[in-house]
């Protein structure tokens, strides 16, 4: 077999990050369709789960003309938005497999945040891919009308860290005054979290953190609506013990993935044999743990993060954050040098506090794989 380009000729220590749902899913996918290499493997997949969509919901979800017209899908047209995931992220993988012969079997982790751990999961084995597509498919039109009543904010703290149980605490005192539900969506750092509510709960939420919090806590408030996913707020529709019993029945879910997938439920890597169908459960309605597994990645020695997906956001945005925040502190203090000596003997690592793998960020390579694979000349 020929071999892999860089960056893709140290897959031991390369991981793979799946996106999730955004208010924009085309990303490049419309060039990728274009392409004269990769045209046929992508509609392959657009097609592949655009069926499996519509034979689940009973209606046509024609993913390739919605990606030939550049069609971003609404709230409204959440089943597209879902299989476009799916299919967009499946193919880039299967470009790099079919045109670049990457073993991608042999990297160090896959992990993804939100939808993208069940992508993840599927493309490391473990889900077939009517198994991948279909649950979440079948629960998207409940899970998108829960959003119409949903605000999501950003939750931060620039002089403490906000203590996660402090934070959940707060949220039960306010799911105890009346209907509203508020509950905490991501950990994104040890200073930031996303909350989701109902109403007029984030604002009460609010008030109660600033009282508990001595430094003053910031919230922005996103502008678009967001189906309330790893919240409580998906038991107004049962969509957790819903896609239990849909997991039951499932045929795939009993395979090891490989490579092994960090999951953001556990912040491990967790998936055996028989708990996918458990943790994935669990991953329905729990905050995802998207700090402890940045972190987990830092602390196993990657050295680069390909980003899977169309247009990823949340992910690059935490690890360039953190780079930034590593830079700051240690500016003054330690040269570029002495940092890069730091982090690249491993006898000098084993001597300092288990958190000096932060001090790796700022050396992490990051591809966006849409923007690599659209630069290649053939």
């Amino acid at each position: 077999m020929p071999n892999s380009p860089p960056p893709f000729n140290r897959l031991s220590s390369t991981c793979f990050a799946f996106r999730g749902y955004n208010f924009e899913n085309l990303g490049r996918t419309p060039e990728l369709l274009a392409h004269a290499q990769y045209g046929p493997i992508v509609r392959r997949r657009l097609i592949e789960c655009g069926e499996i969509a519509s034979r689940t919901v009973g209606r046509e979800v024609n993913l390739v003309r919605r990606v030939e017209s550049r069609i971003e899908p609404d709230l409204s047209a959440y089943v597209d938005a879902v299989a476009l995931i799916i299919a967009a992220e499946m193919a880039q993988l299967d470009i790099l497999r079919e045109l670049f012969h990457v073993e991608l079997e042999k990297s160090q982790c896959y992990f993804g945040y939100s939808l993208g751990e069940i992508v993840a999961l599927c493309a490391s084995g473990s889900l077939s891919i009517e198994d991948a597509v279909g649950i979440p498919i079948s629960l998207a039109d409940d899970t998108a009308s829960l959003a119409d009543s949903c605000q999501l904010a950003v939750v931060f703290c620039r002089k403490q860290e906000l203590p996660l149980k402090i934070v959940q605490q707060c949220c039960i005192e306010t799911n105890q005054e009346g209907d509203e539900l508020v509950g905490v969506s991501a950990v994104l750092s040890p200073n930031s979290v996303l909350i989701i509510g109902e109403g007029t709960s984030l604002e009460r939420f609010r008030q109660k953190l600033a009282a508990r919090i001595p430094a003053r806590v910031f919230f922005k408030i996103n502008e678009h609506r967001w189906p309330p996913m790893h919240t409580p707020l998906v038991w107004r529709k049962s969509i957790n013990t819903r896609a239990a019993m849909f997991m039951a029945k499932m045929n795939s879910g009993v395979t090891v993935p490989q490579p092994p997938v960090l999951s953001m439920v556990t912040g491990k890597r967790s998936y055996d044999e028989i708990n996918l169908r458990d943790t994935i459960y669990r991953w329905v309605d729990q905050p995802q743990l998207l700090w402890a597994v940045v972190y987990e990645t830092l602390r196993c020695g990657a050295e680069t993060i390909v980003h899977i997906g169309p247009g990823p956001n949340i992910i690059p945005a935490t690890y360039h954050r953190l780079a930034d925040n590593v830079q700051i502190q240690t500016r003054g203090s330690l040269g570029s040098r002495t940092l890069s000596t730091f982090v690249n003997r491993p006898w000098l690592k084993s001597l300092l506090p288990e958190r000096a793998a932060l001090l790796r960020a700022p050396m992490i390579q990051h591809i966006m794989i849409e923007d690599w694979l659209l630069a290649q000349e053939f």
